[in-house]
């Protein structure tokens, strides 16, 4: 028989710049940047978060995905000499394995305090909840190297907040933070710094007492129809809906409903 090999193998025996927590207890993955004192994003390391976004999605044990990082800030961006380093078909791939969190069917949470800069942002805007704090500054500063954000960071906000305040803080290289960001609709919650860790705990929590299915069946449709129209949007929300009617989760949901007690869901 022939032995199959991929290259991915190889990129997961070594994590650069992060690592991966796994607290089955909780259902919980951590992916943790830290590369001090600014945590920057190596070309290799966007294949690696790719695939261990992938593999998280594969994972039984995990039901909630948090991305942050050590130390006082989040990310300051791309290994900048990396961009010329790469070939033009590396970079061509960039916005795609920086969209991994959306990709993934589970919750994913960033927490975000610091700089979170260039790919630092572009990753963030990819996942689910973005936690900050009143350190905490967004930022695609590209124009500064003569570039343009490069992983999917100015169509992402776009979608958030509009043209208008895109350029501004796309043509601008302007720093946005945390409070203007959860002002915006950019940002889920904006704490104390202290507080950061907890409040991410207590989303975690809060996401895993739902319906796993349910939680699956909406992130897809919520990203499958960001660019539909009303009437397409509507369609297939109702095609999700009906699916969900058969499942185990519903009838456990409208029984414990009924029961006056929790449902305890099985994600089938």
């Amino acid at each position: 028989m022939t032995r199959l090999t991929h290259p991915a193998q190889t990129l997961l025996d070594q994590l650069d710049g992060f690592s991966v927590q796994i607290d089955a207890a909780r259902e919980r993955a951590d992916v943790v940047l830290h590369r001090p004192p600014y945590n920057i994003i190596s070309m290799a390391q966007r294949d690696q978060l790719r695939l261990v976004f992938e593999s998280l999605d594969e994972n039984p044990a995990v039901r909630v995905i948090v991305l942050r990082a050590q130390g006082e800030h989040f990310s300051s961006g791309g290994d900048i000499k990396g961009f010329l380093e790469a070939s033009p078909e590396h970079v061509s791939k960039l916005a795609w394995n920086i969209a991994a969190p959306a990709r993934c069917s589970k919750p994913v949470i960033a927490a975000n305090r610091g700089y979170c800069f260039g790919v630092g942002f572009e990753i963030s805007l990819a996942c689910d909840f973005r936690l900050v704090t009143e350190t905490t500054r967004y930022a695609l500063p590209e124009q500064k190297l003569g570039q343009i954000p490069g992983s999917g960071g100015s169509a992402r906000l776009q979608k958030m907040v509009g043209i208008t305040r895109t350029k501004d803080i796309v043509m601008r290289s302007r720093r946005i933070p945390g409070q203007q960001a959860y002002e915006w609709g950019v940002a889920t919650e904006c704490v104390p710094d202290a507080e950061l860790e907890a409040a991410t705990d207590r989303l975690v929590d809060e996401l895993r007492a739902f319906s796993p299915i349910a939680q699956r069946t909406a992130k897809k449709l919520l990203n499958d129809t960001e660019d539909s129209t009303l009437t397409v949007a509507i369609e297939l929300e109702g095609h999700c809906y009906s699916r969900l009617r058969s499942s185990d989760d519903f009838r456990e949901g409208v029984e414990a409903f009924h029961g006056k007690r929790n449902p305890k869901f099985i994600g089938s």
